[in-house]
């Protein structure tokens, strides 16, 4: 798919059908992953693929957002590996950001459905998971085919005009 289509097509979809995300499809999304830019290329970023019925069942326990995808990409960063600003800034959640919206735009690109989840509790997440304390959950990413009756949010493809958010100087 051409990149501008990739970016005008993919929405947040909120209704995933039954069927499993072939492994060679997850594979590619997590190599586009690995290619995120992160501060100082310390690569901080740690994700765990949730794809097996424990891991689903734990996470719907977690958040009420899974809606039923059969894959979740649990997206973390490592607080041991994060860049941290002069100002004691720490980039492991942008980082994780970075490349969060990179596995949503490589999961468009593989004719799958994606949402960005960011209502769960972490601590319940991490103690379920079994997370080392430097490692800090920034988001969960559904994935999957979207069932038949998806469909974007109504207000999807409102967007401010770029008069109202973007300024020369």
């Amino acid at each position: 798919m051409e990149f501008y289509d990739v970016i005008k097509s993919r929405w947040s979809v909120r209704s995933f059908d039954d069927r499993k995300v072939e492994q060679d499809k997850i594979d590619r999304i997590l190599n586009v992953a690995r290619t995120a830019p992160t501060a100082k290329n310390m690569q901080p970023v740690r994700i765990l693929c949730a794809v097996s019925d424990n891991a689903l069942e734990k996470l719907n326990s977690i958040s009420p957002c899974i809606y039923n995808a059969p894959l979740v990409f649990i997206v973390c960063s490592d607080n041991s590996a994060c860049w941290t600003s002069p100002q004691g800034k720490s980039r492991g959640e942008m980082d994780a950001s970075i490349a969060a919206t990179h596995i949503m735009l490589a999961a468009a690109n593989e004719g799958l459905g994606s949402c960005w989840v960011c209502m769960f509790d972490p601590q319940k997440l991490s103690k379920e998971f079994g997370l080392a304390e430097n490692i800090v959950p920034q988001c969960l990413i559904v994935v999957g085919y979207p069932s038949s009756n998806a469909k974007p949010a109504d207000r999807h493809f409102d967007r401010l005009p770029l008069s109202e958010t973007v300024k020369y100087v």
